[in-house]
């Protein structure tokens, strides 16, 4: 049933396959010219073997030869992407030359038309395990070697690799060759793409994104500049070693799956981060963070690389702490740890309580594929809390000595964990076993839960795994005639005095400094209007929320509970961040505040109609106060649009009449469309029309999720046919495709694809691979679904062992997140 035309690496195979070869080098030849569906690939790894078999990854669409030390190799040995080898004692040159497939999924090389202009753009991402369908290699993440790279392109291409490259002749492309690298680093990007330059500290700086990006490109390249060049200074400063892979290119690259990949000396980044409209500065906050996140792993996951993926928290949380804490300390984004808290916070913490819960640590990844799973909210914002608890801890000056003498110790080699807690423990940070026991190597996230009865906060360890943790955070206590106090403290213990009166308003962790489950009582739920409307603290008004949500996930509060705060706390706002509304969220569990209430809260009030036109009044209400032009009203205005159910204001928008200030360009254009579509205030064409004039790849994706959001039976039918393959689309359409598909209000249309949608998934490894696969299953998952027995066959098929790994994990995921959907509405009612 799973369908997958690969087998996945097993890390006992990775390590036979370690102990085997060194592998000396690799010359990559691409020839991107000839066709528009398949691409040319010629390989030469040399390597050292001790002697015997092993295997060389490849998945082309045909093997035009290969030779071993000069000898042929049956390419009709290949077998679910593995051709086996029989090396010698010593020296070894392996030769394959190869046709491959381009790809639309976001992986391997990646092809794609922008609809402006009809040009062709390429792109690599070898993440995980799609290195072997742009060339042959030992695909894992400790065999790293040189690269010498070659590509033919259309003479009006430029190309750019990961190390710098000229045109020998029209259409051809020689590069350097790179340091040592993982086969997952490597990439190329090649079209006929905008190039922006410039130097910083003798380091060549250069920015790509598509032709009909380049006015925007050239409008963000100061602050993108600056934000490196701010970035390096800092990171310099901190680790004492300077960036190692020469040039650094940044490309904005079309339909990329990630917000970004650290591919050392060309970053890849999803080209939305280039900014078409007018966006809040929440957005440029994450495009800040994304930038200063993946500079730090040009020293953590680059320079020095986990062995294996059961580690890849060495990578993404320390780029993640990093990226915030640089982002914080010397950009203009001072804010970007409140930015944190609304973004990022409640994806970690619904991962860790969740049915996927798993270690930061040692998470038990057995194959390639079980590991792509666990890049989510535990390995970026769990592991980057403990970081910061850490650092808190130990101090700068210990912390950062042992982070230098483990990039040392493993320049442009491999490491494990233990390496780098023998490096803090040689800077003199002592004995780290009870953090490493409790906090890393663990499942699950303790609650914390405030007893106003007993006067003490209470600890509960997580039923997964239960555990001894010891929490250092502050509590804001505040009277109801205001004036907080804070009150620091430790949970050593299953419970830990706090004085409060009858009537304070207790948030717990209010700087989050912490990794908990916050479980505010009845009494201060109660409170927390009057605390926010109080508070002028962007960090406090921010735990407020995660207090909120927190109790809101678990059964704690109410989607009552939760809307008397919005209404106060919206009119009130002064931040865009609590308001900004960026698009739509890949998952459930990582919607910022805004999306969080509108999609989820209000249609689980008693009265979800009502609770909705709450939500628009005071969006509106703050659109109509904040400062004209000002990113608050902005977001404030995406609010009141998303939140909006009368089809004549929506109209009267789209025609131009909105509050002053409010400009309606291409973004604002399509939410207002999205809408109207929505509620079935425009037809299928007039949507084609707006995308034929403005024919741009966002115009695309909001056109598919304007079509899929329509309540009628031909647009769902439209949609599903996207889910089962029978149209294939790129992966941002599909995405917002299926976030279209399943909307409040149209079950009587929905319900019939709840069958279809069991019977349909587990063919979809037949034509989706990667990471898209198990998005999808997301994404087309029945979200809106009433009937209890959703969750039941949600949590059968889960259970049925021939079913792709990646689909089962997604399949409890998400039943866990229908379940406490459903659960929710029955506490409100």
């Amino acid at each position: 049933m799973s369908g997958s035309p690969y087998l996945s690496l097993q890390r006992t195979e990775a390590i036979d396959r370690r102990g085997l070869l060194d592998v000396t080098s690799y010359d990559v030849s691409l020839d991107l010219a000839t066709d528009e569906s398949t691409f040319a690939s010629q390989t030469t790894i040399r390597f050292r073997s001790r002697g015997g078999a092993t295997f060389v990854d490849l998945k082309p669409v045909s093997i035009r030869s290969i030779t071993l030390n000069g000898d042929r190799v049956d390419p009709d040995l290949l077998r679910q992407g593995r051709v086996p080898l029989e090396t010698v004692a010593g020296d070894n040159e392996l030769v394959v030359d190869a046709v491959m497939r381009f790809r639309n999924d976001g992986e391997g090389l990646h092809r794609s038309v922008d609809p402006a202009d009809g040009r062709h753009y390429v792109y690599g991402m070898s993440f995980m395990d799609a290195a072997p369908s742009v060339f042959a290699c030992f695909d894992q993440p400790d065999l790293k070697a040189p690269y010498r790279l070659a590509v033919r392109a259309p003479e009006d291409w430029v190309v750019v690799a990961n190390a710098p490259g000229e045109q020998v002749e029209p259409g051809s492309w020689v590069f350097a060759e790179t340091p040592p690298l993982s086969t997952y680093f490597v990439t190329v990007v090649a079209g006929p793409y905008h190039l922006v330059t410039d130097e910083h500290d003798g380091i060549p700086l250069g920015l790509s994104a598509r032709a009909s990006l380049a006015r925007e490109l050239d409008a963000d390249a100061d602050e993108l500049f600056t934000l490196t060049r701010q970035g390096f200074d800092e990171m310099h400063r901190l680790f004492g070693i300077r960036y190692p892979f020469g040039s650094y290119h940044q490309a904005f690259v079309p339909e990329f799956n990630a917000g970004a990949m650290e591919n050392p000396g060309c970053v890849t980044f999803r080209d939305p981060l280039i900014f078409t409209t007018k966006v809040t500065r929440g957005a440029r906050i994450v495009r800040a963070t994304t930038v200063a996140h993946e500079m730090a792993h040009q020293w953590f996951g680059n320079l020095t690389t986990p062995v294996w993926w059961d580690d890849l928290w060495l990578n993404e949380s320390f780029a993640e702490y990093m990226g915030t804490r640089v982002t914080a300390d010397v950009t203009q984004y001072d804010d970007a740890w409140v930015h944190n808290s609304y973004k990022r916070r409640q994806w970690g913490l619904l991962a860790d309580a969740g049915p996927a819960t798993h270690p930061v640590a040692g998470n038990g990844a057995v194959d390639a594929t079980a590991a792509l799973q666990d890049f989510d909210g535990i390995s970026y914002v769990k592991g980057s809390t403990l970081l910061k608890q850490l650092n808190g801890r130990l101090g700068d000056d210990v912390f950062f000595r042992g982070v230098i003498d483990h990039f040392e110790t493993h320049r442009f080699g491999n490491a494990t964990m233990h390496d780098l807690f023998a490096s803090w423990e040689r800077a003199g940070a002592g004995d780290l076993s009870d953090f490493t026991d409790g906090w890393l190597r663990t499942r699950g996230v303790d609650t914390v839960a405030h007893d106003r009865e007993a006067g003490v906060l209470r600890r509960t360890p997580p039923a997964v795994e239960p555990v001894e943790r010891t929490h250092a955070l502050t509590v804001a206590v505040t009277p109801a005639g205001g004036g907080t106090r804070r009150v620091p403290m430790t949970l050593d213990s299953e419970a830990t005095a706090l004085e409060a009166g009858e009537d304070d308003a207790v948030v717990i962790d209010v700087d989050e400094n912490s990794w908990l489950v916050a479980r505010p009582d009845a009494t201060t739920i109660s409170l927390l209007p009057s605390v926010i409307r109080s508070s002028r603290d962007p960090m406090e008004r921010s735990a407020v929320w995660n207090n909120l949500r927190s109790a809101f996930e678990v059964g704690g509060a109410t989607a009552e509970d939760v809307l008397a705060v919005a209404v106060v706390a919206i009119p009130d706002e002064t931040s865009d961040e609590p308001l900004s509304f960026n698009g739509w969220a890949s998952s459930p569990s990582t919607m910022l505040l805004m999306e969080w209430l509108l999609t989820k809260v209000a249609p689980l009030a008693n009265d979800p109609r009502a609770a909705l036109e709450s939500l628009h009044q005071a969006c509106l209400a703050r659109a109509t106060t904040a400062e004209a032009r000002s990113t608050v009203q902005l977001a404030a205005f995406q609010g009141a649009v998303a939140s909006c159910r009368s089809t004549d204001e929506l109209e009267r928008w789209l025609d131009g009449h909105v509050p002053d200030g409010v400009e309606v360009d291409l973004g604002l254009r399509w939410r207002l469309l999205v809408r109207l579509a929505a509620l079935g205030g425009t037809d299928r064409r007039t949507l084609d029309r707006f995308l034929a004039d403005e024919p741009t790849a966002t115009s695309r994706v909001d056109h598919a999720r304007a079509v899929a959001s329509m309540p009628d039976d031909e647009s769902k039918a439209w949609a599903w046919a996207r889910f089962t393959g029978v149209e294939d689309v790129p992966n941002y359409e599909l995405q917002a495709t299926g976030q279209g598909m399943w909307l409040p209000d149209q079950e009587h249309l929905t319900t019939p694809y709840v069958d279809r949608f069991f019977a349909d998934l587990p063919a979809t490894p037949s034509h989706r691979t990667g990471w898209v696969l198990a998005d999808a299953a997301c994404w087309f998952f029945p979200i809106t679904s009433r009937d209890p027995e959703t969750v039941h066959r949600a949590a059968r098929l889960a259970d049925d062992g021939t079913l792709d790994l990646s689909l089962r994990r997604q399949l409890r995921v998400m039943a866990d997140e229908l379940q406490r959907r459903q659960d929710a509405r029955r506490v409100s009612a």
